[in-house]
């Protein structure tokens, strides 16, 4: 897509051309980040147990909490990823930008794992009931 400030870049607007590279990030996170991974993992987990079960309003919610804490992962590491290319060196203006970032990152996990644990803890009373 072209840039309208810099004036670079391809002309028009692809919607498949995005997708492609919305799924090239992705696989890249998943792929590369084991913190991206492992939380995936356990998403996708919980998510069909939810199916399983026919849990849907459960479901739509490990969904909204997975994709906020995928949000927050992927935005972490792009930053921390971006500073370590700016300042190779140690930098205390890039340690506040990183803690920062951790820091939402960390809320995000957080909210993200109480709902797997309700959620795995409902399952468990079907399971075992």
């Amino acid at each position: 897509m072209r840039n309208k400030f810099l004036g670079t870049g391809e002309r028009g607007y692809h919607p498949i051309r995005k997708i492609k590279v919305c799924i090239s990030g992705l696989r890249y996170a998943v792929r590369y980040d084991f913190s991206v991974a492992y939380k995936v993992y356990l998403s996708l987990l919980t998510l069909v147990a939810c199916f399983i079960f026919r849990q849907w309003v459960d479901s739509l919610l490990i969904m909204a909490a997975t994709g906020l804490m995928l949000i927050a992962e992927m935005f972490n590491s792009a930053i921390e990823a971006l500073c370590d290319f700016m300042e190779t060196h140690r930098n205390e203006k890039i340690k506040v930008i990183k803690d920062i970032s951790a820091a939402a990152t960390g809320i995000a996990i957080v909210l993200w794992a109480i709902v797997l644990l309700v959620e795995f803890s409902r399952i468990w009373k079907i399971i075992f009931s």
